[in-house]
């Protein structure tokens, strides 16, 4: 489960996302419902769920999908044996299937060509500042919250993004996609590819954005992080022994069609990362931003 779950938290701050000492995840969302906290515990093999608030009827209905029961890995063959034995290692992982577009774009548009720990810290700064307490008392002992309404993002001063350390081209193009909300969580009903077409057609929402998003909000096991800083370098070593660029990677993973996603979260999860050199990359210091 918490494999499974993993992608949906947002570094380890993440105020929408908190793991009990005993494995319990408890998760603040926006549904289409109004807001919920839904707690999720996996005990031998099974997974007990229970949800507070009105979107609690919501959760609990596609609870199955959000754990990877759409996703069917019945044909995948991975046939490299670095692949094959990443995979005897996780057999259980799926993708999971939020159902909530905005949920999922607003963080990867944070992401967009920064490093992760700033992309987690400008997330967390926005939810702490906009959005607003999860329901129920288990939600306020552990501070859980959820994340501001489409509504509350568009009240966001341009001076506010920057003092969370969002330049204006990421502010521009979350306000693009906040003003088509409404329009955006309805992707979810259509196939990927056209999902993924009609994101691309908002500005600043490219390859890597989409995929991000189809990943997370919609289930789609081929949707490759495609302009990644890592994710052609890490996957062309763990298969080649060396890295490759993006254009190397859409070739290597062409016979893995639709499972190409699958490839990288089991490179990942596998730890089969290139061997990191040089010194660390200094995080930039132009924006005015606050400690938090």
């Amino acid at each position: 489960m918490r494999q499974v779950l993993g992608s949906l938290r947002r570094g380890p701050g993440d105020p929408t996302y908190v793991t009990d000492p005993d494995g319990t995840i408890w998760k603040g969302w926006r549904t289409p419902q109004g807001p919920v906290t839904v707690s999720l515990r996996s005990r031998n093999g099974e997974v007990c769920a229970a949800a507070w608030g009105p979107g609690a009827e919501w959760v609990l209905d596609g609870l199955p999908s959000l754990l990877g029961a759409d996703d069917d890995p019945s044909t995948f063959v991975p046939d490299h044996p670095v692949l094959a034995e990443a995979w005897r290692r996780h057999p259980h992982w799926r993708v999971p299937r939020t159902r909530m577009v905005l949920d999922a774009l607003v963080p990867a548009i944070l992401e967009q060509k920064v490093t992760g720990k700033e992309a987690f810290a400008s997330y967390r700064r926005l939810v702490r500042a906009y959005g607003e307490a999860a329901p129920g008392a288990e939600a306020a002992a552990r501070r859980l919250m959820v994340a501001p309404t489409p509504e509350q993002l568009r009240s966001v001063p341009s001076w506010a993004w920057l003092q969370m350390g969002v330049d204006h081209s990421r502010s521009r193009t979350l306000m693009g996609a906040v003003r088509v909300a409404s329009a955006l969580e309805r992707l979810v009903d259509v196939p990927c590819d056209e999902a993924d077409r009609r994101l691309r057609t908002l500005p600043g929402i490219g390859i890597w954005t989409s995929a991000e998003v189809r990943a997370r909000a919609m289930g789609d096991a081929d949707a490759v992080s495609f302009g990644d800083y890592h994710v052609a370098k890490d996957i062309g070593w763990a298969m080649t022994g060396k890295p490759v660029d993006d254009e190397q990677l859409a070739v290597l993973l062409e016979p893995y069609r639709p499972h190409r996603l699958r490839i990288q979260v089991l490179v990942n999860q596998a730890g089969l990362r290139r061997p990191r050199r040089g010194p660390r990359m200094t995080l930039p210091n132009h924006l005015p931003t606050r400690a938090g």
